[in-house]
């Protein structure tokens, strides 16, 4: 039905693929790795029973901050994707969209995410300029330093403050327990995205955490995946979760020795795939937190 929906898209007009390209819509991998962080932190604020309201503007938004996030990559990296094979292919890239029409899409969806946050309160509008400064700066850190994954991980977390102070209009301490667990998941699968790019990326200087660990990057990729764990297993503590959360972190626990496994031999498109495979962690993590709350009641 998705692929279906964008098709009929592309047919209102000839440039609509471009841009649809642009915002990686077509490979919506990105999109459920930012939505299922920002869900459990929607679920435990509202103990299993969040607002439609609520649990509208976060789907909606995540989907919009995601293709918006998307397209100031592209912009920052139009003069690099050409020369890595699995991007050179991307619109601005290959010259199909210019930049100038980049900006105007990165800034009319910022808008229409804005729009939407305008329907929660103060404490999360405020919030929101901070998410937005992440999104914006995280593509040129690649450029700076060797931690751009840290970057990506503190902006795909950003949700999760944004859906307590919505949903509860407070900012509880535990709440940051599930942002590290985030940002150190984070970090750890884009690292498994970086390996698949890093012998161009070491061609033409850019920077990223697969650079930096070396040898080390699988160990490092899993002690990080570790670590993320046990901020969720502090988490189920002081939010009192029980035996269906931890389930879901077993089945979690289970996908990361999986890609551990699999990548072992570090091919590219294998580490590329288990990049793919943490959508299916952080589903089971939330599964785990819907059947919590519902068995429960």
């Amino acid at each position: 039905m998705y692929t279906r929906l964008l098709q009929s898209l592309n047919r209102l007009h000839p440039r609509a693929w471009d841009f649809i390209q642009l915002m990686r819509m077509e490979k919506p991998i990105g999109i459920y790795l930012l939505l299922w962080p920002t869900l459990w932190a929607l679920w435990i604020a509202a103990e299993g029973m969040p607002s439609w309201k609520n649990l509208l503007i976060f789907v909606v938004g995540t989907v919009l901050m995601r293709a918006a996030g998307c397209v100031i990559n592209d912009f920052a990296d139009r003069k690099f994707d050409g020369h890595v094979k699995r991007t050179q292919a991307r619109p601005l890239a290959s010259g199909v969209i210019r930049s100038r029409e980049a900006l105007i899409l990165f800034a009319v969806l910022i808008a229409l995410s804005f729009v939407l946050v305008l329907f929660t309160n103060s404490a999360t509008i405020w919030l929101s300029f901070g998410g937005v400064a992440l999104a914006a700066c995280y593509p040129f850190m690649k450029r700076f330093t060797f931690y751009p994954q840290v970057v990506l991980g503190a902006a795909f977390s950003w949700g999760i403050p944004m859906a307590f102070t919505a949903e509860t209009g407070q900012l509880p301490a535990a709440a940051w327990l599930l942002y590290i667990a985030n940002l150190l998941w984070t970090v750890g699968y884009d690292t498994y995205y970086a390996m698949a790019d890093r012998e161009d990326d070491l061609k033409i200087g850019v920077k990223s955490t697969a650079i930096l660990f070396g040898d080390a990057d699988r160990i490092i990729i899993l002690s990080l995946q570790g670590l993320a764990l046990v901020c969720l297993l502090l988490a189920a503590a002081r939010f009192e979760l029980g035996l269906y959360f931890h389930l879901g972190l077993l089945v979690a626990a289970g996908c990361f020795l999986w890609e551990f496994y699999q990548t072992r031999k570090r091919e590219p498109m294998v580490c590329f795939q288990a990049f793919l495979h943490n959508h299916w962690a952080g589903l089971a993590i939330f599964v785990g937190l819907v059947l919590e709350y519902a068995l429960r009641a």
